[in-house]
């Protein structure tokens, strides 16, 4: 195929990826159910006030993280209302007991059929937790006055509708996974905030409008630095030198094969996961107090902790809750590292496939190694979370624009998904000779 070498790369490629049928198929086959998914996130429960359901979202900033991952249909309070939560909540459960019950680690050193297995323990805890999930939204919104609950049947049917429709989503993104391009689960998640980015713009218009433009520029140039930021520290990784020596046998005589090859240990190995740990402790307390919560202002404890856990507070009160924000996303982060790298056993892997580090002794040398490695790049990985968790309030005091919200778990979901996507049709396109998006 002939290629145009006037226009930029990231446009030919696009233009590349739509001349292949069975690419094109795949592209056209997410959008597909992408549409499908916002339909199915403005399907309306019955018996909800909205009048009462947005005051409330207005108030708790809780509601407005969950509302991300459901794309928006929380905030309509659709039969997709929880969106895909649960089941990001029941995979960060088995991620966290694996190496805790021996039988499921057993299944996690089985390869891709032991994957398979715990994939599918995970769908089926996401049943559950949707149950107590939608359960717990519903009592919430009962007592906040925006669902009657009077009657029972009406909450069962909500509950059941909501099960359902996560369910539904969780089905349509191993669809995606299966037929289109790019993780389903993540795709949907990427959908859903995308389509809040409307309103980030009618909020920008709005600040244009009462004079704000230098405010409104710095808060966009400080946007598009934290993008650039966590594409950076997404990609960035260490390169561990390995050197492997077998033994070959070939008919009657031995041959010893030799090659090197590197590790390669990404800074941030977490990826999103402390920040939705950390967000969701400091936005916990407040929480329960409100349910205790008096008049505004009124000279109680209750009230008082609403005030301290509010992530809308402004200095000095604002430090307390963004300062907690940032040193319990740098625990998170080092603590899930942990769990994760002693999932993986590198070195007992690297040396059951005779495997080694140049320099360095196998098994209890080499592991003493590798967590030395993990624990230097993990500084910079917590403390690039950290910054990144802090950016909207850094960004709020700094322009002193009070209507943009920038959601700094967002941006992290976006860039990372559209840089996994832009991966695969990478190698989509490279396998047929295609120069690709990333070169």
């Amino acid at each position: 195929m002939r290629q145009n070498q006037s226009r930029p790369r990231l446009i030919q490629a696009m233009l590349d990826a739509f001349h292949l049928p069975d690419l094109r198929q795949r592209i056209l086959m997410t959008f597909a159910l992408l549409v499908v998914f916002r339909f199915v996130a403005h399907v309306p429960l019955p018996g909800v006030q909205p009048a009462a359901l947005k005051t409330l979202f207005d108030q708790n900033a809780l509601l407005g993280m969950l509302d991300m991952f459901s794309g928006g249909a929380m905030r309509n309070f659709s039969i997709a209302t929880m969106g895909v939560y649960p089941y990001i909540t029941a995979s960060i459960i088995m991620t966290l007991i694996t190496p805790v019950i021996p039988a499921l680690q057993a299944l996690a050193q089985e390869g891709e059929a032991g994957r398979h297995k715990i994939n599918l323990l995970t769908h089926w805890l996401t049943v559950p937790m949707a149950g107590l999930s939608g359960w717990g939204q519903l009592v919430l919104l009962q007592r906040q006055g925006v669902v009657d609950p009077s009657s029972s049947l009406l909450t069962i049917t909500m509950v059941l509708s909501m099960m359902a429709g996560t369910i539904f989503l969780v089905w349509l993104g191993e669809l995606i996974t299966d037929y289109g391009i790019g993780n389903g689960i993540s795709i949907i998640i990427f959908a859903g905030i995308v389509a809040g980015y409307w309103q980030l713009v009618g909020s920008g218009m709005l600040v244009g409008q009462q004079g704000q433009i230098g405010g409104l520029i710095a808060y966009i140039l400080m946007s598009l630095g934290t993008i650039a930021l966590i594409v950076i520290f997404t990609e960035a990784h260490r390169r561990i030198p390995v050197q492997y020596a077998r033994t070959v046998f070939r008919g009657d005589r031995m041959y010893r094969q030799s090659g090197a090859t590197h590790i390669p240990l990404r800074v941030n190995a977490t990826g999103m996961i402390p920040l939705i740990f950390s967000m969701s402790m400091v936005l916990f307390p407040g929480m329960v107090a409100s349910y205790f919560a008096g008049p505004t202002n009124a000279p109680n404890f209750a009230n008082s902790i609403v005030n301290l856990f509010d992530p809308n507070a402004s200095m000095p009160l604002g430090l307390f809750y963004w300062g907690l924000y940032f040193l319990l996303t740098v625990a998170f982060a080092f603590f899930y590292t942990i769990v994760i790298f002693q999932q993986q056993d590198l070195a007992g892997t690297l040396q059951k496939q005779g495997g080694f580090v140049p320099g360095i002794r196998p098994g209890k040398q080499t592991e003493a190694f590798f967590n030395q490695v993990i624990s230097r790049i993990t500084w910079a990985g917590a403390l690039f979370l950290a910054f990144v968790a802090v950016i909207p309030f850094l960004a709020r005091e700094i322009t002193n624009v009070q209507i943009i919200q920038l959601s700094s778990l967002g941006l992290l979901i976006v860039v990372g998904v559209v840089l996994d996507t832009m991966k695969q049709m990478e190698a989509q396109l490279v396998m047929r000779r295609y120069e690709g998006f990333i070169k």
